[in-house]
């Protein structure tokens, strides 16, 4: 009888040991996933270039998916506004495919519009709405106070800069088995605005919602761009230590290129931001807190 109470003892205890260590297990993964959409945090490149004659600051932002740091975003704004940004940078994915309207973006760019100039360019989720015919979202964003830039360009000038700045959404090369920069195989008008947008002595800044657009075929050996600046995998969802992001989209499993910054032949420098939300996703964000990247761009 003794030796049975003792056996029983060691089970319940084992079995205490397990539970108390599943519910410590849970605990930290649903703080993990709570700080992964809620601790908003800064993260700064600086990049050079013989094109730029003084510093100029650019604050990137993307993949919000209608989410909010605090009431209307109060603390997204004022984290803005702390980094006294030159141009707020919005690179696309900021409402969901299904949102029943745009007011968190409107909301957004009406409060810091007078922060910086605020450039938009349309991300997947905007394509999608916009296709869905749910609201005349680019005359929205305008009237917020945004500049569009769907497959176009602006010249402009920053701190005594001539920066060219452009935005796109689709793929910078041809689907055409090989995915090659070809005039005959491309769409005519996009091939004409690379050709164009490359065309000047300005810096070369484009806003494209994908690395996709750049990384794959022979875009980035093709098109001479400064600055690329992407989101969109939202820093592979999932970061596990040592191992990165698990998923980038249409680069798989445990992509390259879901943050950072990357170089490549005529693509000089490609800025990727984790994003702010992750929307409808199959996994939570974990290990990935949301991001405002600062890119300090200054003389060479």
């Amino acid at each position: 009888m003794g030796h049975l109470l003792k056996r029983r003892k060691r089970i319940f205890m084992a079995a205490g040991i397990v539970l108390a260590a599943v519910i410590a297990i849970a605990v930290f993964i649903k703080v993990e996933i709570y700080i992964s959409y809620n601790s908003l945090e800064t993260e700064e490149y600086t990049i050079s270039s013989d094109r730029i004659n003084s510093e100029v600051k650019l604050a990137l932002i993307s993949d919000l998916h209608d989410h909010t740091f605090g009431e209307k975003n109060e603390e997204l704004v004022q984290m803005l506004k702390e980094q006294e940004p030159d141009l707020i940078l919005m690179a696309g994915d900021m409402i969901n495919d299904i949102s029943k309207d745009s007011h968190v973006a409107v909301e957004l760019i009406e409060q810091v519009k007078d922060i910086a100039p605020v450039y938009y360019s349309l991300g997947n989720q905007e394509e999608d709405y916009i296709g869905r015919g749910t609201s005349d979202l680019l005359n929205e964003l305008k009237d917020a106070g945004a500049i569009v830039l769907d497959e176009s360009y602006q010249d402009i000038q920053v701190n005594g800069n001539a920066i060219r700045l452009g935005g796109m959404y689709d793929y910078a090369f041809a689907l055409d088995g090989n995915n090659t920069t070809r005039k005959k195989n491309m769409r005519p008008s996009l091939y004409q605005f690379l050709t164009d947008f490359q065309d000047t002595d300005s810096y070369r800044l484009m806003m494209a919602h994908r690395p996709d657009s750049f990384i794959f075929g022979d875009a980035a050996k093709t098109w001479e761009i400064d600055l690329v600046v992407s989101g969109h995998n939202h820093g592979g969802q999932v970061i596990l230590p040592f191992l990165g992001g698990i998923y980038g989209g249409d680069q798989g499993w445990f992509p390259k290129y879901v943050d950072g910054v990357h170089h490549f032949k005529k693509v000089k420098n490609m800025v990727i931001t984790r994003g702010l939300g992750s929307g409808e996703e199959k996994l939570p964000r974990f290990n990935n807190k949301p991001e405002v990247v600062m890119i300090y761009l200054e003389k060479e």
